[in-house]
């Protein structure tokens, strides 16, 4: 499948790259001089409130985004009803907009986690980096889609993913952790 903002960069079971260790990325941009996307599936122990001076109401869990610039903080969401300004990623899946916005419909509960998702970091290749992962087959890559994105469990989400796929990545969402322990 070609590649392009919106689809999703699975890992491969055995990648090697601990930053990406069964990771599931959402390709925000790519274009000829690079990539950039967000890992889904890795939490940390911070909540947004806790990065903010401003209170937070909502316990906001913050995702990994990725081992670029952790100094950052971005947004992807599925409310372009209310929050202004974000660039379509794909079908239902916007990055960005109005930050004041989101946290004042954060604290007035009309945002819940299911709509949004903060991210400190973020995932980013250079010229070719991810065609030539591409080709060693590091990744497998699917269409993104907002229901899965939002709304599957952070844990098993990489293997919810590999399910949804079907055919043969169903298998592969059952390969161990570790084969040799098997």
């Amino acid at each position: 499948m070609p590649i392009s903002k919106g689809k999703l960069l699975i890992a491969e079971p055995f990648l090697g790259d601990p930053n990406f260790d069964r990771s599931v990325i959402l390709l925000c941009d790519h274009h000829a001089h690079g990539s950039f996307g967000f890992v889904l599936n890795q939490t940390t122990d911070v909540m947004l409130g806790d990065v903010l001076e401003e209170t937070i109401y909502q316990d906001v869990p913050l995702y990994l985004g990725g081992p670029v610039e952790k100094n950052t903080l971005h947004f992807i969401h599925r409310r372009p009803d209310l929050i202004e300004g974000g660039g379509k990623i794909t079908d239902g899946v916007y990055w960005g907009g109005d930050f004041e916005n989101a946290k004042t419909l954060l604290n007035m509960n009309q945002l819940s986690n299911d709509d949004i998702r903060f991210f400190v970091g973020y995932s980013g290749w250079g010229d070719g980096q991810l065609e030539g992962e591409l080709q060693q087959k590091a990744w497998y890559v699917t269409q993104g889609r907002a229901e899965l994105i939002f709304s599957t469990p952070v844990e098993g989400f990489w293997r919810e993913v590999l399910k949804d796929m079907g055919g043969k990545y169903r298998s592969i969402a059952h390969y161990p952790t570790d084969p040799t322990l098997n």
